[in-house]
C-alpha cells in the first residue's frame, strides 16, 4: 500500500503540460475563488482477479478536501476507484476507473392510471430528512434497498423518500416512482427517465424546473447530460451551499460528497455538458 500511495501522490503533482483530475479540481476551485488547504486520502483494496498470467488489482481512494473559499471552510470527499496490474512485484497499468455509464432505458410516462395512483396526493417535503439520508448513506448502502452498479439515481430517489415523496404508479416500470424489492420504477434508477418524470409529474414527486443552480436549496435535485446529446446521465442532490451561495452535492456511484455542482473537475465532464436544475415539492 505504501508503494500505490506514491503513485497517488505522484499523481496529485501539479502537471501543467497534461489534463489530469487533480489539475481539474483546482482549476475548478480557483474559478470560483476556492483553494483546497489540506488533502488526506485512504486507500481500500476491495478485488483482485487474474487474467492470462496476470494479476488486477481494484481499490479505492477515499479522499477528503479541507476546502476554504471567503471565511468559510468545509471539508469535500470523494471515493474514486483505481485499478492497476501486479507485475514481478512492480505496480504497471496503475490508473483510474472512469465513471460507468447506465444502459438506456425508455422515457417514461409520468402520469400513472388512474386505478394506479390518487392524482390528488399532495406531501410537504421535508428538506432535513433528505439531506440528512443523504449524509448518512452518501458513501455506504442502505441494506433496504437494491444496489445498483450505476447507483447515482437510485440513491438520490432514497433520499426524496426519506424526504416524504409519495411513491406511485407500480406495477407499470414505465410509468410513475415507485419501488418494491422485486421490481421498481425506469425513474427509481434511471438518470435519463428520473430527468424527464420530474419535468412533467403533476402529482405526488414533482420538480419545478428553475433556471440556475444558485436558485436551488438543500434537497433539490440536479441533472446531468455530460455529452450533450439528450441522453441524461447523472443525478446529485444538494446537500448544502457554498460561500458564494452555489451548491454542494453528495452523489453515489463514484461516491462524493460535497462536491460542486458543476462536476468540472468529473473525468465525465465535457463542454457539451447540459443541466436540468429540479426544486423538489409539490
Amino acid at each position: 500500500m505504501e508503494q500505490l500511495k506514491a503513485y497517488w501522490l505522484d499523481s496529485l503533482q501539479l502537471d501543467r503540460g497534461k489534463e489530469n483530475w487533480w489539475e481539474k479540481k483546482r482549476v475548478c476551485c480557483e474559478k470560483r475563488g476556492a483553494k483546497i488547504v489540506r488533502v488526506q486520502g485512504k486507500g481500500h483494496l476491495f478485488r483482485k482477479f487474474r487474467y492470462d498470467n496476470q494479476t488486477t488489482y481494484e481499490y479505492q481512494l477515499h479522499l477528503s478536501y479541507l476546502t476554504k473559499q471567503k471565511e468559510m471552510l468545509y471539508v469535500e470527499e470523494e471515493v474514486i476507484p483505481f485499478r492497476f496490474k501486479l507485475e514481478e512485484d512492480e505496480i504497471v497499468d496503475h490508473k483510474r476507473v472512469k465513471m460507468q455509464k447506465e444502459k438506456p432505458a425508455p422515457t417514461i410516462a409520468p402520469n400513472a392510471s388512474p386505478r394506479q395512483t390518487q392524482e390528488n396526493v399532495r406531501f410537504t417535503y421535508d428538506r432535513l430528512a433528505a439531506v440528512q439520508y443523504a449524509e448518512r448513506w452518501w458513501n455506504s448502502y442502505n441494506p433496504n434497498f437494491r444496489r445498483f452498479e450505476v447507483d447515482c439515481t437510485n440513491y438520490v430517489s432514497q433520499c426524496l423518500l426519506a424526504g416524504g415523496a409519495p411513491m406511485r404508479g407500480a406495477p407499470v416500470r414505465e410509468r410513475g416512482w415507485w419501488y418494491n424489492q422485486d421490481s421498481w420504477s425506469f425513474s427509481w434508477a434511471v438518470a435519463h427517465s428520473l430527468r424527464w418524470y420530474l419535468s412533467g409529474s403533476t402529482a405526488g414527486l414533482q420538480g419545478k424546473e428553475v433556471n440556475s443552480a444558485e436558485e436551488l436549496s438543500p434537497g433539490d435535485v440536479i441533472c446531468y447530460d455530460f455529452q450533450g446529446n439528450g441522453r441524461w446521465d447523472h443525478n446529485t442532490i444538494v446537500v448544502a451551499k457554498d460561500a458564494a451561495g452555489m451548491p454542494l452535492v453528495n452523489a453515489h456511484t463514484d461516491n462524493s460528497r460535497n462536491r460542486y455542482w458543476s462536476y468540472e473537475d468529473s473525468t465525465a465532464w465535457t463542454p457539451n455538458i447540459q443541466y436540468k436544475f429540479f426544486r423538489i415539492g409539490s
